[in-house]
């Protein structure tokens, strides 16, 4: 019995070790994923570390702080050839994200600022190795908020808007993100997924609005330090239980 308790302690202690680590970051998985125009949305992928809850305990995720540049792209292509996108015929994208910091009490009520430094391209009447004309389209306000306008043959307007869990919208259409489980986003294996609007207007005619939106993906993942130490409890008590066995 007093081997039985000792190796159960063993564990929580791991456990409680994790959580105390976890309480100041957690290690996540994710991407950036920006929509404009209706098309496929262009990923930026990434992983890294971030503070959640500032120094408290994890639980219902209630702060969230995200460091510059774990999310990126350079050059990344998205030909287009649906004829009702036309003249898009293709999107080209250079960004990463600044960094984050977000608060709330989860669900709708959750969200904060990151701008996403870059450009992205928007190639018109021929593919983007050979497009007639180009939209560099700024997307630092994306993610951030306010305006970012581009004077030339063709003038362009951004705004953007900080990010949510709840609803973005632009104009009639609508993008909602989540937080899953609402009671346990700040602990391994909690998801969040935020969203922000992003509205493009022009002066061209066929293209004089053009819709978008950005979502933020967060999956938050154990340490390796953490791994182990629960790995380490789970394998006194495999131990404990052949010993059992063998008397």
């Amino acid at each position: 019995m007093r081997k039985l308790l000792g190796v159960l302690a063993a564990g929580f202690l791991a456990a409680g070790v994790a959580g105390q680590a976890h309480a100041i970051s957690l290690g996540f998985t994710g991407s950036v994923a920006v929509s404009l125009a209706g098309l496929a949305p262009i990923a930026l992928p990434g992983a890294g570390t971030a503070v959640v809850n500032g120094s408290g305990p994890g639980g219902h995720l209630t702060g969230l702080a995200i460091p510059a540049s774990p999310f990126a792209v350079t050059g990344f292509v998205l030909p287009v050839t649906d004829p009702a996108a036309f003249p898009i015929a293709g999107v080209q994208v250079t960004a990463h994200n600044a960094a984050g910091g977000f608060g709330g009490v989860g669900g709708g009520g959750f969200g904060g600022v990151m701008p996403i430094n870059g450009v992205s391209k928007v190639c018109l009447f021929g593919p983007c190795s050979a497009a007639v004309s180009n939209l560099a389209v700024p997307l630092s306000v994306v993610g951030a908020g306010g305006a970012a306008v581009v004077s030339g043959a063709v003038n362009l307007t951004v705004i953007g808007a900080p990010w949510t869990t709840g609803t973005a919208a632009v104009g009639t259409i609508t993008q909602m993100g989540a937080v899953a489980p609402l009671s346990n986003t700040a602990a391994p294996s909690g998801t969040v997924l935020l969203v922000t609007p992003i509205f493009i207007s022009t002066n061209i005619g066929a293209s004089a609005v053009l819709p978008g939106f950005a979502f933020l993906s967060l999956h938050f993942v154990p340490e390796p330090g953490t791994l182990m130490l629960l790995g380490s409890g789970i394998a006194g008590l495999v131990a404990f239980g052949r010993n059992r066995a063998r008397k």
